[in-house]
């Protein structure tokens, strides 16, 4: 790994290009309130910026990319198809290219299926068409999100293109380390989406010691052992002070007992949907 801005490690990823390890992501941020908080991520350091169509904050993510007085190449941008733009029954080609207008940035960095709907449309058949928009250069990179391992097996077998990263649902509670390690066989970097269970680790009793031994937030001690496990993390907030607490996470490590105390936690317990069962179509 190289390092970055702020000392955040870049990871390599399947086609060679690279991407920051820590992100700033703007789920649930409302669309009047993501410029500003992404140009504060941006002020603060942050060189990597998730988002997707379904968060409805597109373009104001774009909007704050190109004022932000940053080079456009120093900033990765990630989106993801809706959920309702999967072929045949959708015009996939066109929605993608939404998201390519609506961020106004040139190529976007990564695009994303965003769930596989496995009762829905066809991941393998919405996929083929984002191998044809990566060609065209609309998008550097395309992956994943939600996707488990029958999912990327059939996705291996009947397309060309690896998926560069796989976005899921990894927290202490829900370490996911077989998927990851699939993942990994075949070249695909884990990312992981609500990394603190939505604050649900914040009080839990095993991770207080560790934070107060360490002098951290229990926050930064699960953000740590994210990166750590060599994965990609992009916590939100609109607030501040959070927002820099977040990125405070270079400096220390954590013991390989800490890590351990930590693994210990894993329940296999979600906060999110099942996506072998998430069919929703907005």
């Amino acid at each position: 790994m190289a390092s970055t801005q702020n000392s955040i490690p870049s990871i390599s990823l399947n086609n060679g290009i690279t991407i920051p390890q820590l992100g700033f992501g703007v789920f649930q941020i409302p669309a009047d309130e993501t410029k500003a908080a992404t140009l504060t991520a941006l002020e603060l350091g942050y060189r990597h910026i998730d988002t997707a169509q379904m968060y409805g904050n597109e373009a104001e993510v774009g909007q704050a990319v190109r004022e932000s007085g940053i080079p456009r190449d120093e900033i990765f941008v990630t989106s993801k198809l809706n959920n309702n733009a999967h072929a045949p029954e959708a015009d996939t080609a066109a929605a993608a290219q939404r998201t390519v207008d609506a961020l106004d940035i040139g190529a976007v960095d990564l695009y994303l299926i965003h769930w596989p709907l496995p009762e829905v449309g066809d991941y393998v058949a919405t996929w083929r068409i984002l191998e044809e928009a990566y060609r065209d250069g609309k998008f550097r990179s395309i992956g994943v999100s939600n996707f488990h391992q029958p999912h990327l097996e059939r996705l291996l077998a009947e397309t060309d293109v690896v998926p560069v990263v796989n976005q899921i649902e990894v927290h202490p509670y829900l370490s996911q380390n077989p998927l990851r390690q699939f993942n990994s066989d075949h070249q695909i970097v884990t990312e992981a989406w609500s990394p603190i269970a939505q604050g649900d680790v914040l009080d839990d009793p095993a991770l207080a010691p560790i934070a107060a031994g360490l002098g951290r937030s229990v926050a930064q001690v699960v953000l740590r052992w994210h990166i750590q496990r060599g994965d990609i993390v992009f916590p939100k907030s609109v607030t501040r002070s959070r927002i820099a607490e977040n990125l405070e996470l270079f400096d220390f490590e954590l013991s390989d007992d800490q890590v351990s105390a930590i693994e210990a936690l894993n329940a296999d317990r979600r906060r999110g949907p099942n996506p072998d069962e998430f069919n929703w179509v907005p």
